[in-house]
């Protein structure tokens, strides 16, 4: 087991959480993952659909995956759509791959696809439920012709096959120094 100098370090901020790589570790391919609305309430709000794994628990999933594929990660929540705008647009030429759950802003939001649409760098939307076995509205996203890829309909593991997904189709895009 490493020593803990030279294991990756993460720190909480808010709604967000961050996994750096210490000096010296080769973490180039920066991640975010933004999760949108409710979301905060995983674990609680219809867990017969989107199970009892917390936010939290998803997110520290992430960052122990993220780590083992030397990537770079940062979450970021929120229920309200300019927030995750923002977000979006302060990313811009400061990340390499986007994971997204827009949740309920999937079905609606022009504003969450054009901040998406001028980043310039892979998007994978990310779905804890099968979007098609719901609803005929939840059949809708502003994203799909945008994103590289959609992985849904595996609970908290749709995250972490979109991790991994960010990683392989990243490889040949990471510079070598």
């Amino acid at each position: 087991m490493a020593s803990r100098s030279n294991q990756k370090q993460s720190s909480k901020r808010g709604n967000r959480a961050v996994s750096t790589s210490p000096a010296g570790e080769g973490a180039d391919l920066r991640v975010l993952v933004i999760h949108g609305p409710n979301l905060n309430m995983l674990g609680e709000r219809e867990p017969e659909i989107y199970g009892r794994t917390t936010l939290s628990e998803i997110n520290d999933r992430l960052r122990e995956l993220a780590d083992e594929l030397s990537l770079e990660l940062e979450t970021f929540q929120s229920n309200s759509e300019g927030e995750i705008v923002d977000r979006i647009q302060q990313a811009r030429a400061k990340i390499d791959v986007l994971l997204i759950n827009p949740a309920a802003y999937t079905h609606t939001s022009i504003a969450i696809r054009d901040a998406v649409a001028a980043l310039a760098v892979p998007v994978i939307e990310v779905h804890l439920s099968n979007v098609y076995r719901r609803e005929p509205f939840r059949h809708n996203s502003t994203l799909a012709d945008i994103a590289h890829g959609r992985i849904m309909g595996f609970g908290a593991e749709s995250y972490m096959l979109a991790l991994r997904a960010a990683a392989a189709i990243s490889v040949p895009s990471r510079s070598v120094n």
